[in-house]
């Protein structure tokens, strides 16, 4: 399997896909192993990548703290899945705001019918605004819309409830306790720039994008927060002790993470009423990006930087692959990134 990944991932970087990527895989039983390719850029003289090497995650950011935050607060008796978003949130006031629940931010069945990255040259004020007053265009839970307004959104929840800031909770709630020594919402207070693989060469950010939150809306809302819906820097080796922990049914170090049931209803598709798949807080049986042997009980997440994360609990493995699939440019979609992902997933699922 190993040889085999790494083979596709040299193929992949010969065809300037992206010039970096690191890929790991776990099994419940703590074995593992990371592969890695190519350089930080194109240039001969870049720096190599390492198996440990940072990479911006995005959107992995969105279950990778901010969901699984708002599940533990579940599990504490804090929060529930009918609980008004209006509750902790009173600044929303479209003409939906009575019935937009928790249980919609964490499937993201809000249809806000817009990217927030169209929104990239207002104040962070006014991207607030557009989260909070923007009518939907169908009703919350009845179709499935991937925005990050959403995640924003349950990001302000889960602050709300525990009084501090996502940054100060993924670290105290998940990445200190899991030893996710490199992972971080401010890598660059931790870090050198030089330990980060750059995302994209940005002309109206000024060049080069490196060390600093890729995702449009999240960097102007830095100005003012730390948002839910992207921003979180990591490893490979740093998200597999993550996902080992998901593996292991919520538990790591003789610690519970996450009670049975939230591991269940990560792995049981919420969105069947709609046609849809979702687990609670993670995107729920995808062949597109998690090969053609994933089942209906396959979670994981993307990010649009060229990352993703993906869990079988019944098969007893994960994987994660880091790249900057947004470098130099961003592509036109997601078609290469996720011919990529399914071939890696069709080698761990395929090789058990």
């Amino acid at each position: 399997m190993k040889g085999k990944i790494q083979n596709k991932i040299t193929q992949v970087i010969e065809k300037k896909i992206f010039s970096a990527c690191a890929v790991g895989v776990v099994k419940t039983n703590g074995d593992r192993f990371v592969v890695s390719g190519g350089k930080f850029t194109f240039d001969a003289d870049a720096q190599v990548v390492q198996e440990n090497t940072i990479f911006d995650v995005a959107s992995i950011t969105k279950s990778i703290p901010t969901s699984s935050l708002a599940l533990k607060l579940i599990d504490e008796g804090r929060l529930r899945l009918e609980d008004k978003l209006i509750n902790f949130v009173p600044e929303f006031h479209n003409s939906d705001r009575e019935n937009v629940l928790i249980k919609h931010l964490l499937t993201q069945t809000l249809d806000y019918d817009f990217r927030l990255s169209a929104h990239k040259d207002k104040t962070p004020e006014e991207i607030l605004d557009v989260i909070f007053t923007t009518e939907f265009k169908s009703r919350p839970g009845t179709k499935f819309f991937y925005t990050n307004a959403t995640s924003i959104l349950l990001g302000f929840v889960v602050e709300r409830i525990y009084k501090e800031s996502l940054d100060k909770l993924g670290e105290k709630c998940f990445f200190e306790p899991l030893k996710m020594v490199q992972t971080s919402f401010t890598p660059l207070q931790k870090f050198k720039k030089e330990e980060i693989v750059p995302t994209e060469v940005q002309e109206w950010r000024g060049g080069l994008v490196q060390g600093e939150v890729h995702d449009e809306s999240a960097h102007v809302l830095r100005k003012k927060m730390v948002v839910g819906s992207a921003g979180v820097f990591s490893t490979v080796p740093d998200l597999l002790n993550f996902l080992e922990m998901l593996l292991n049914n919520g538990s790591s170090g003789g610690r519970k993470y996450f009670s049975s049931e939230i591991m269940k209803q990560i792995q049981t598709n919420q969105l069947a009423d709609i046609g849809q798949h979702a687990g609670l807080g993670w995107e729920l049986n995808q062949p597109c990006y998690m090969g053609k042997h994933c089942s209906d009980k396959t979670f994981g997440k993307t990010g649009f930087t060229g990352c993703v994360c993906v869990c079988d609990i019944e098969r007893e493995v994960g994987f994660v692959i880091l790249s900057n699939y947004t470098y130099p440019t961003r592509k036109p979609d997601a078609v290469l990134i996720n011919k990529f992902r399914s071939n890696i997933a069709d080698i761990v699922f395929k090789n058990l």
